[in-house]
């Protein structure tokens, strides 16, 4: 548990180390590769974020621990959104923003990083999100 003085942030920094700890767990990568856990999860936010309507970009992200709403909203243009991709873009967007080569490839990166969100999201704005992508989008989600 991180100390800072003020059990709010405590919480917010243990709930995103909470997360990307469950990223690791999952590639079996030790702590020391928290940057690639973390890399991961940025560049799967950021390409869900941009595919969505602003509307359920916003009701997804209200669902984040705090930190990882921050990491979510870095650097959107809600102007610009959705952007239209199919499956082949999206996971080239984010081949794009996660240098690391990884087991399984970029499919099973996304899959990873999303079965470990899942947990963290009702189960009625899991549906919503998916039922907002294309289906070829659909079916990487969980």
């Amino acid at each position: 548990m991180v100390d800072t003085g003020f059990s709010s942030f405590d919480t917010m920094v243990d709930k995103a180390n909470h997360i990307l700890n469950e990223i690791e767990k999952a590639y079996g990568w030790p702590k020391d590769r928290r940057k690639q856990s973390y890399a991961a999860l940025r560049a799967v936010l950021h390409q869900l974020r941009d595919r969505l309507p602003v509307d359920e970009s916003a009701q997804f992200a209200a669902q984040l621990p705090t930190l990882l709403r921050g990491i979510y909203y870095d650097g959107w243009k809600p102007s610009e959104t959705p952007v239209k991709m199919h499956k082949e873009e999206f996971l080239e967007r984010i081949r794009q923003d996660f240098r690391y080569s990884v087991e399984g490839g970029t499919e099973q990166l996304v899959h990873t990083v999303l079965t470990v969100l899942q947990q963290h999201i009702s189960d009625g704005e899991w549906k919503d999100l998916k039922s907002r992508m294309p289906a070829s989008l659909a079916a990487l989600l969980p």
